[in-house]
């Protein structure tokens, strides 16, 4: 997309297209030349006003909906306007404290990054997304923790740290030797490898006879590492939260364009492909309407900022997603200290 550079626009336009874009994020509606009059500190006229929004228009940053309507920017527009105009500033103390509360309670990273989607959802008013990639841990120690007679909690420690937590249900008359056998067998074999790698020297070694452990230890360790992969494989890679949000007082007035961006979201492989290309990134991402093939009918935005682990790498990306009239200057921020305050608790 071609945008107009912001140096091309003189002091007289750019306030008049700054009043335009500000307006319409506030209420969605068309600005009319007359509305812009009666803003102290222009001092034109609305015939003035209306030379220069016509002049917008042929540059392809605002278009009328209708003949007798005010303007609205266009997607060149609003590109413009973030890149070149928006002043954006820290979130305020009240947004801090709300994502910090969600995201302070503990538990399941999953939980962490559940959190993190409601409380974009809930103070953006669009949907939250979180896109978590696919990884396989690489395993460093494994232990087992009775809990039951019947039941044990299984430990997986991976290289980088990270800490997987499973209950396990356990064979007849299992003993703690048996959990300590099978606890030091995989550490002893295991350590190192991915759980895909995992289960297919385990099961080499078992086909034959070459494992050195029996009974009820090896039935724990095939328990243990299946459930590991079970849970690694059925982990969701996009998590999306508040797409009620997408339904708001305006979207009587255009139902297609929100049917078409409820479509867009349940196809979650999609929208996870678009948030790729944000994990490369070092600073949020902002993607307006069609400049993404994706969005080209719903005319919808995505504002996404990667989140990283305790080594620095990038893990995955937290965001919103909605319609384009986007409260941008409030929302940017947000992202960007959510992946932030996310990024803190991965250490």
């Amino acid at each position: 997309m071609s945008v107009t550079p912001i140096t091309e626009l003189n002091s007289r336009a750019r306030d008049i297209f700054r009043v335009v874009v500000e307006s319409y994020l506030g209420t969605g509606a068309p600005v009319g030349s007359r509305t812009i009059s009666k803003l102290a500190g222009l001092n034109l006229s609305p015939a003035s006003i209306r030379n220069v929004m016509q002049d917008l228009e042929e540059l392809g940053l605002l278009a009328a909906p209708h003949t007798s309507a005010g303007r609205m920017p266009t997607e060149s527009g609003l590109r413009l306007f973030v890149d070149g105009m928006m002043q954006t500033a820290e979130p305020s103390a009240e947004d801090r404290r709300a994502i910090e509360a969600r995201l302070s309670d503990g538990g399941p990273i999953e939980e962490a990054l559940s959190a993190a989607t409601l409380a974009l959802s809930g103070l953006s008013a669009c949907a939250g997304i979180v896109m978590v990639p696919k990884r396989e841990p690489v395993m460093r120690q494994f232990g087992f923790v009775p809990l039951s007679r019947n039941q044990a909690l299984a430990v997986l420690v991976g290289e980088d740290g990270s800490v997987e937590n499973r209950v396990v249900d356990l064979p007849d008359n299992v003993t703690p030797s048996a959990l300590n056998e099978a606890a030091n067998y995989m550490s002893a074999r295991l350590s190192g490898l991915t759980l895909g790698e995992a289960r297919l020297r385990l099961r080499a070694e078992l086909d034959a006879d070459r494992a050195a452990i029996n009974g009820a230890a090896r039935e724990l360790v095939e328990r243990g590492i299946a459930i590991w992969s079970s849970d690694m494989e059925n982990r969701p890679v996009l998590i999306v939260r508040g797409q009620a949000n997408l339904i708001d007082e305006t979207a009587s007035a255009d139902l297609e364009r929100v049917r078409q961006l409820l479509d867009e979201l349940e196809g979650k492989q999609e929208i996870s492909r678009l948030l790729e290309s944000a994990l490369a990134g070092t600073a949020t991402k902002i993607f307006i309407g069609s400049e993404n093939k994706l969005f080209s009918l719903s005319g919808s935005s995505v504002i996404a900022a990667p989140y990283r682990g305790g080594d620095g790498r990038v893990l995955g990306v937290v965001g919103v997603i909605g319609p384009t009239r986007l409260n941008y200057a409030r929302v940017i921020p947000m992202v960007d200290f959510t992946a932030q305050t996310l990024s803190r608790l991965m250490r």
